[in-house]
């Protein structure tokens, strides 16, 4: 796969706000550095990036057709706050208005935003890029960026972690997805 960066920059950029595009940079050249430290398809990590909040600002009523109607989209998502739908309805989404045909690409977009249990290493390293791209500014962010220097899934870890605590300090509802790359993230290190 050869991908066009500015192709695909000049695709997203109507989609999104200039704080939000801004972001994407941001988060395609984490994804990519972060891909030359830990191996991987650095095409895979820089298309995923620039693609990943493609549906960021579509109608949520929109978003809500989509789930309803495309049977990949899992229907409990509708009992979840709003700003989760833009991962996975994006990623079908761009299967349509993109062409998007990578699956890898297409997982690691619907799954940046909750993780999941067996994230394959490029839905970690994306799940983490959104995490920790540098106009990231929030509690414990630092501590994520100095873990994901050597070990990509002890800062993917501490990411679902800080995102379960910071919900539950805010006694907001936590999306299974979460809780279950959480818990297989930690038994994958602990087994290693």
């Amino acid at each position: 796969m050869r991908v066009n960066r500015e192709q695909a920059l000049h695709f997203v950029k109507p989609h999104l706000n200039t704080e939000r595009f801004e972001h994407t940079i941001r988060v395609t050249d984490t994804a990519i550095q972060l891909t030359e430290r830990f191996g991987g398809d650095v095409e895979q990590a820089e298309l995923a990036g620039i693609l990943h909040d493609y549906a960021k600002y579509r109608d949520r009523e929109e978003m809500r057709r989509w789930i309803l109607q495309d049977h990949r989209l899992p229907k409990d998502l509708l009992s979840h706050h709003h700003g989760l739908w833009h991962g996975p309805v994006g990623a079908v989404m761009l299967e349509f208005e993109y062409g998007l045909e990578d699956r890898e690409v297409s997982q690691a977009i619907a799954c940046h935003t909750t993780g999941k249990k067996n994230m394959s290493h490029l839905d970690k390293i994306i799940f983490l890029a959104d995490y920790i791209e540098p106009g990231r500014t929030f509690p414990g962010v630092e501590e994520v960026r100095k873990t994901a220097e050597s070990d990509l899934n002890k800062a993917c870890l501490a990411a679902a972690s800080n995102t379960i605590t910071f919900l539950m300090n805010k006694h907001q509802p936590v999306y299974p997805d979460t809780f279950h790359a959480y818990n297989n993230l930690q038994n994958i290190i602990l087994n290693s």
